[in-house]
């Protein structure tokens, strides 16, 4: 998922990583004569993969002390959202940052590469992609939105995960002339939309016509109510 707009491509092919777990990572019992959990092939379930991906990301990065928020679809799990995952797990973090938690990442045995966007970083866990994010929605990330995270479980492991309301400002913020799938956005607004405060929504979005559009959309479906109704 990149929040920004479209896909992404790798500037280089990135090679399978010999993965390990980060220290004190645990995600289930480990069996006399087991091989380590890295070396076990995943779940065939490609959210479950995902999933696995994204624990062991956040395990590295809490053991190092970083500041992060997980966003994108695995946020909207942690959140009570679908199960459906999308292509990848992301995590924001600071633009200052951006080359220590690199550095985290490639110590903890991931593959770690620049993409031609210059508003994240890619690395490679269990196969899966991963976005480290320090612009979201052409806003650098920022102490205060890591300060509103909520910490959650995340599966087995807990980690700071994005509020839902600056999650569904990233998503909607991003749509343009060009990136404009209400599609996808829909039901993430349908799940949580007890838990955002759409006023604010409103405010940071703007009034430019995707946005605009996408919530006369969810007034007409009463997903939410019309502006005027809002207290």
């Amino acid at each position: 998922m990149t929040p920004n707009g479209g896909d992404t491509a790798p500037a280089r092919r990135a090679g399978s990583p010999g993965l390990r777990p980060a220290a004190g990572a645990t995600a289930g019992p480990v069996h006399h004569g087991a091989r380590p959990q890295a070396e076990q092939e995943l779940p065939c379930d490609r959210n479950q993969a995902i999933l696995e991906a994204a624990k062991q990301v956040g395990t590295l990065l809490k053991r190092d002390g970083h500041a992060f928020a997980l966003a994108g679809s695995v946020a909207v799990y942690a959140h009570g959202g679908s199960e459906n995952l999308q292509h990848d797990a992301d995590f924001c973090v600071l633009p200052e940052d951006a080359e220590t938690v690199a550095d985290t990442l490639r110590e903890g045995g991931l593959t770690v590469y620049t993409p031609p966007e210059d508003w994240l970083i890619k690395a490679k866990c269990f196969d899966q992609d991963i976005d480290v994010i320090f612009e979201l929605a052409h806003q650098p990330v920022s102490r205060e939105m890591l300060g509103r995270a909520e910490e959650l479980p995340v599966d087995s492991v807990r980690m700071p995960v994005l509020a839902p309301t600056d999650l569904l400002c990233s998503l909607i913020a991003a749509f343009s002339e060009h990136h404009c799938d209400f599609g996808a956005v829909l039901p993430i607004a349908r799940a949580l939309r007890e838990k955002i405060d759409w006023e604010r929504v409103r405010r940071a979005c703007g009034d430019e016509p995707m946005p605009a559009s996408f919530f006369f959309l969810l007034e007409r479906l009463n997903v939410i109510a019309p502006h005027e109704e809002q207290s």
